[in-house]
């Protein structure tokens, strides 16, 4: 969704248009590597990089000024496939790597490809500050709810008595909400989609290439090795009419087969999920994506419940401000011109010589 509120670059606001154009068209087949793609047969990263790929050339950048950045995971192979830079880093790392990339080469667009325990375990901490300090890069966390490349261990969004090789008598841990999660760090942009619903997943990617800063997309992915069927009730046609809430800008927050539940704050403050009637259809929450307070958007994320049912999709928030990169070169171009050295300024005047 283009912004038409967006301030000037100057102002410490970077978005794609520093990233060089290719004047050449370019295919999908033009962003698919030589490598051989290697996930499990059925696997939903398949469906993913499927859509990546076809998605990328209507951004219309030159592959050199393109790089995804990887942990470690299934997802993590994501760099290998696409035939652009790429980084395949260390375990929960991505996110710090991708940082000093953007921080330093305002020209790249960078993109770091993640999975629920790549990125909220051992990189929870690198995660979360990477999207309040809003860097302009792009994080895709690929959630199967589970340790696929380990081979079936519970992760960080595992559910509550979850039965796996690591809890044999079930998860004991409250899973995290990736997209709570992000919110309250106030990431800039939130998003969630699918990886099976190939349309609304690149509406939801173009979205996120268009905003200036930190965007995070939560993939609900199938592992059908590991957790088959963690997603079922929302990939099912029938049962996604009735759970599936397709979050719109500007319009009322409304869902089912005819579009007979809607989404309604109740007199204790709260949000949840009643059946429309003539008499209470007005007081229908209308989704505002652009609202400085992430208080809406973090309650809509709270509303699924273990049955799936009642669950958002879409962008949650999507804010402008400024982006650190952005203002970090900002504030080195004031300093260096009255300095005139930089590292002068970084050493400062406590400085000792010992003989």
């Amino acid at each position: 969704m283009p912004r038409d509120d967006s301030p000037p670059i100057g102002l410490g606001y970077k978005s794609l248009s520093l990233v060089p154009k290719t004047e050449v068209k370019q295919s999908t087949k033009d962003f698919k590597s030589d490598q051989e793609v290697r996930w499990c047969p059925g696997c939903g990263d398949y469906a993913i990089l499927a859509a990546v790929q076809g998605f990328m050339p209507d951004l219309g950048l030159k592959k050199e000024n393109v790089v995804w950045v990887s942990g470690i995971g299934c997802s993590s192979r994501f760099p290998y496939y696409m035939d652009t830079y790429g980084l395949h880093s260390i375990h929960g790392r991505a996110p710090a790597i991708a940082t000093g990339l953007s921080a330093t080469r305002p020209d790249l667009s960078v993109w770091v490809v993640t999975g629920d325990g790549d990125a909220l375990s051992i990189g929870g901490n690198h995660l979360i500050h990477a999207l309040r300090r809003n860097v302009n890069l792009k994080i895709l966390l690929f959630n199967n709810r589970i340790y696929g490349l380990t081979k079936g261990q519970y992760s960080p969004t595992s559910e509550i008595g979850k039965v796996t090789k690591s809890t044999p008598l079930g998860s004991l841990d409250a899973p995290f909400n990736p997209v709570s999660l992000a919110l309250g760090a106030e990431a800039t942009f939130v998003a969630r989609t699918l990886d099976s619903d190939r349309k609304h997943l690149v509406e939801v990617l173009r979205a996120a290439a268009e905003h200036p800063g930190t965007a995070l997309v939560e993939i609900y992915q199938n592992c059908n090795i590991f957790n088959d069927g963690a997603w079922e009730i929302l990939k099912d046609p029938e049962g996604s009419k009735r759970a599936l809430i397709r979050l719109q800008h500007g319009e009322p927050i409304r869902f089912g087969p005819d579009n007979e539940r809607g989404v309604m704050r109740l007199p204790n403050g709260t949000i949840d999920v009643v059946e429309v009637t003539p008499e209470n259809e007005s007081q229908i929450l209308v989704h505002d994506a652009h609202a400085e307070d992430p208080g809406v958007a973090f309650a809509l994320s709270r509303l699924p419940d273990l049955t799936l049912d009642k669950t958002p999709i879409g962008v949650f928030r999507d804010v402008v401000r400024p982006t650190y990169d952005a203002l970090m070169a900002s504030q080195l171009r004031q300093n260096t011109n009255s300095a005139g050295d930089l590292q002068r300024m970084l050493r400062g005047t406590d400085t000792w010589t010992v003989n």
